[in-house]
């Protein structure tokens, strides 16, 4: 019998890191031009920072986080409705990730402080849960990518109580990537995808990216040898020209992804052009309630209220955050005035700070 594969094995580590330097070697990069490479997943900073991986990578690779936090690219304005609904007397529920993010002018925190009803969840179902036992409206703020619209989409599928609302702020992964390679200022050269995303996808669903760009996508798992592999194929293709999709994590992911959840993914949204925080305009970027299902839709049922609800007013320092240029890999945290200064875990002035999967409290916290 052979040995179990260990994916903190520190001598199969070194080994592909040695692989990964000749690698970039080959690219013909530089400390000063290095070649640069961006994955789209907060799990992949988290566990680049946990490992200390990046105090390992050669000088002349630079690995930015893109667009790959839920929270962070929750546009303002969305946050500001979740926040309106609230404060108008409804009970709203939400993920804990989400009850700092800022908006406009104040957070779901804030509007719990002074007095609105939110309370935090950790799984879609307790939203039914809330509902069945409860008379009043209940209100669930769904967020995140591919991952978790699935367990919203379920949820909605199953015949929930009539007094589940929905307010979707969920994302499209891939379109965003799309906005990251079209813009003319990026010097990225491929991209390494969220394994659990792609379990849920398929990783054909990059195959018409790669021909679009050109650029090299390696489908890549969160252990530290994972993350390694993921690279190395990477830069290897970039070396040699090449551009493909490689699924570097074959052990939960196909090429067809899991039908069950795209079937209900597919059934209750569609995608829609939106604003993503700091992105700007990302073309079919929101998933949106489809029409079938406008009875549990938030945005749909209370839209007057939504309307009618006080401009917020912009709160100081927000104008200097720059979360967008993080999120697109043009800049990185320390890059910005306000990181570590104005801006940390507990006084937050971006979303790139709330959560444990943006690149700023990453960084806050591992340089702690």
């Amino acid at each position: 019998m052979t040995a179990a594969l260990q994916f903190r094995d520190p001598v199969r580590g070194e080994a592909l890191l040695r692989r990964l330097a000749r690698a970039v070697d080959a690219t013909g990069a530089t400390r000063e031009r290095p070649v640069s490479v961006m994955h789209v997943c907060g799990s992949h900073e988290q566990a680049i920072a946990r490992y200390g991986l990046r105090s390992r990578f050669p000088a002349a690779l630079d690995v930015r986080m893109g667009p790959g936090c839920p929270v962070c690219v929750t546009d303002a304005p969305e946050i500001d409705a979740a926040v309106a609904l609230a404060r108008s007397g409804l009970h709203v529920l939400t993920y804990g990730d989400m009850l700092r993010v800022p908006g406009t002018e104040a957070s779901l925190d804030d509007a719990r402080a002074a007095g609105a009803r939110v309370e935090v969840i950790y799984a879609a179902t307790q939203a039914v849960a809330a509902a069945r036992a409860s008379a009043a409206t209940v209100v669930f703020f769904a967020t995140g990518f591919e991952t978790t619209a699935v367990a919203t989409g379920a949820l909605l599928r199953a015949a929930p109580p009539d007094n589940l609302q929905v307010l979707s702020a969920h994302k499209w992964v891939p379109a965003a990537m799309e906005v990251v390679a079209e813009n003319p200022n990026s010097r990225i050269g491929g991209y390494l995808a969220a394994g659990h995303a792609a379990t849920i996808t398929g990783w054909g669903v990059f195959e018409g990216f790669v021909a679009r760009h050109g650029k090299p996508v390696v489908v890549a798992g969160f252990e530290p040898l994972d993350i390694l592999a993921g690279l190395c194929v990477l830069v290897e293709q970039i070396a040699e020209g090449r551009a493909e999709v490689v699924n570097a994590f074959p052990r939960c992911v196909g090429r067809e992804g899991n039908a069950r959840a795209l079937a209900a993914l597919n059934d209750v949204f569609e995608t829609d052009a939106g604003e993503w925080r700091g992105i700007a305009h990302v073309p079919s970027g929101n998933l949106r309630l489809r029409a079938a299902y406008a009875a549990h839709d938030a945005a749909h049922t209370f839209a007057d209220r939504l309307a009618a609800a006080a401009e917020p007013i912009p709160r100081a320092n927000a104008a200097d955050c720059v979360c967008g240029a993080i999120m697109i890999g043009q800049a990185c945290p320390t890059d910005c005035a306000l990181f570590g200064r104005a801006c940390r875990p507990d006084t937050p002035v971006g979303a790139c700070m709330v959560s444990t999967e943006g690149a700023c409290r990453i960084w806050y916290e591992a340089r702690a």
